[in-house]
């Protein structure tokens, strides 16, 4: 199958990272990240299988993309021991540059369930209005041609779908303590502090998606006011 154009660039940055990442991992025989290696190319081969029916947007890919590589960096580039948090390990995961500053980890956190809101919105809106074609018409959904505006019901459900995603990658963090002797994951407070961040992101997702599809749903002057404008 063909790719979509918006979907190269992002696939070639995921491509190269993989590559340089899984390279580090077994030089330094890092089973743990070679582990979570496996489960990134999972995860690739879902958003491929996911893009084929909802057709993400193009900045939905690229943060994706994007927070492929800052998770495989923060496990693989090593840091000064000044900066890692105390009794971590010294990767890129365990910085802190201050007492008043959040963790890159929380922040990589936070960035992929802004991400994952955004995909979930886009989901939730193919799954009623379908798909549009190159050619612009709608196929698929309860509804097509249709999409869901922009209020605080149908926000929340794709905050909480995202929710779900997290909670799941709380679960993969948790089998890799099971498995491996040593691992970055953290104890019960790195977990508390993981899916605070993780809401975090998704809130701001969520009012990024308020302020963006708001206009695309205000009635307009014309014939016909008082039905909302179906976003593409």
């Amino acid at each position: 199958m063909k790719p979509r154009r918006a979907l190269i660039g992002p696939g070639l940055l995921a491509a190269a990272y993989m590559v340089g990442a899984t390279f580090v991992a077994l030089r330094s025989i890092n089973l743990e990240f070679a582990f979570y290696a496996l489960v990134m190319l999972a995860l690739i081969g879902t958003v491929w299988w996911l893009d084929a029916r909802v057709r993400l947007s193009t900045l939905s890919l690229w943060c994706l993309s994007i927070w492929g590589l800052a998770h495989m960096m923060g496990g693989t580039v090593p840091i000064p021991a000044h900066l890692a948090e105390p009794g971590e390990q010294q990767v890129l995961y365990s910085l802190r540059l201050g007492a008043w500053a959040p963790k890159y980890d929380q922040v990589v956190h936070a960035f992929g369930f802004f991400t994952t809101t955004l995909v979930a919105w886009r989901a939730l809106n193919a799954a009623v209005g379908g798909v549009r074609s190159e050619e612009g018409t709608a196929t698929g959904g309860v509804a097509p041609g249709r999409s869901l505006p922009p209020t605080f019901g149908p926000i929340f459900a794709a905050m909480m779908v995202s929710m779900g995603l997290s909670a799941m990658n709380e679960i993969i963090e948790f089998v890799a303590t099971l498995v491996f002797t040593e691992t970055n994951v953290g104890g019960y407070v790195n977990t508390g502090w993981d899916l605070v961040s993780n809401l975090t992101g998704c809130v701001i997702a969520g009012v990024l998606i308020r302020v963006t599809t708001a206009r695309a749903h205000r009635p307009s002057s014309g014939p016909g006011s008082g039905r909302a404008t179906a976003s593409r």
